[in-house]
């Protein structure tokens, strides 16, 4: 009988790294065929995270409704991203305070209504990549660099298509593109964390 906690611990403990292995999806290059993928915009997020006031971090979301990734694994430089956010679909945890953040007060979507970034370069170390690109809000477009991490590729077992997906951070500023002048004392540094996946046509 005293064998029977160790024994059961030890599978509990295994069961995290069984799991993983099932998993469809791996970060293994050799998966990765030559192609142009569409944006998944179930799977694709931009989080963002601001300094409100000193008080706390805040932090949204906007999702991916449509873009690409041209990629070939001979030519990993030659990568092209192109995504559009639809910023009448940010999301936050209060409806009147997302109903705010989409007014003229700051990313004014009626007049505005997407965000896009088109990437211009790309270096690739390993597993790990440096984008540059520009990002456009509210039709002001500046450079962007995101810091990008290949997460994993595999064929999904519910569509049967190829998956590829990655992880990336980035930093903007919120005066560089004019959203919310009406609370300077907001944080101006952005952080974004990217969840970004693509699927085979």
């Amino acid at each position: 009988m005293r064998f029977a906690i160790p024994a059961a611990l030890a599978l509990v403990l295994a069961t995290p790294a069984a799991i993983a292995q099932t998993q469809p999806g791996a970060p293994v290059a050799s998966r990765v065929v030559a192609g142009t993928y569409a944006v998944d915009p179930a799977h694709t997020q931009v989080t963002w995270s601001v300094n409100h006031m000193g008080f706390s971090m805040l932090d949204g979301q906007f999702g991916a409704s449509e873009g690409s990734l041209t990629l070939d694994p001979a030519r990993p430089q030659a990568a092209k991203v192109d995504v559009t956010f639809k910023i009448d679909d940010l999301s936050v945890t209060a409806a009147p305070f997302a109903h705010h953040l989409k007014s003229k007060d700051f990313f004014d979507a009626a007049i505005y209504p997407t965000a896009r970034f088109v990437s211009t370069g790309v270096k690739v170390m390993g597993t790990k990549a440096v984008i540059t690109g520009n990002l456009t809000i509210k039709d002001q477009t500046k450079p962007v660099t995101l810091n990008a991490t290949f997460f994993g590729a595999g064929t999904n077992p519910m569509s049967k298509k190829l998956n590829i997906g990655f992880r990336a951070t980035a930093k903007i500023k919120r005066s560089d593109f004019g959203v919310g002048a009406y609370a300077p004392v907001v944080g101006d540094d952005v952080d974004l964390m990217i969840n970004a996946a693509f699927t085979a046509q």
